[in-house]
């Protein structure tokens, strides 16, 4: 923090704090959290394994238990992970069904 910080009032905290403390406050609560189904933590580029068979909606398609799935990216649901996969396009899949690799 330097002595050339604006102060600002938080609404939720009811107090003045430099605009860079409330800043980083905010930026940390955006971060969700992402975690597979044994509990690993996901980010955004990582690969995944699906640990069960999953039908997938309107394309009468079924991708099979050990399916990789590479550049996951976060959709900011702490349950859903947006991918590709080579013949489905704007695949959104739940986390809970993903192993990470």
């Amino acid at each position: 923090m330097s002595d050339s910080d604006d102060y600002v009032y938080d609404e939720e905290s009811g107090e003045w704090m430099p605009a860079s403390e409330l800043a980083e406050r905010k930026a940390a609560a955006s971060q969700v959290e992402v975690r597979d189904a044994v509990g690993n933590l996901l980010e955004d580029g990582d690969s995944v394994a699906l640990i069960k068979d999953l039908e997938v909606k309107g394309t009468g398609k079924t991708l099979k238990v050990g399916t990789v799935i590479k550049s996951i990216r976060l959709t900011g649901d702490p349950q859903e992970i947006d991918c590709r996969h080579e013949s489905i396009r704007g695949l959104v899949l739940r986390a809970e069904f993903v192993r990470k690799r």
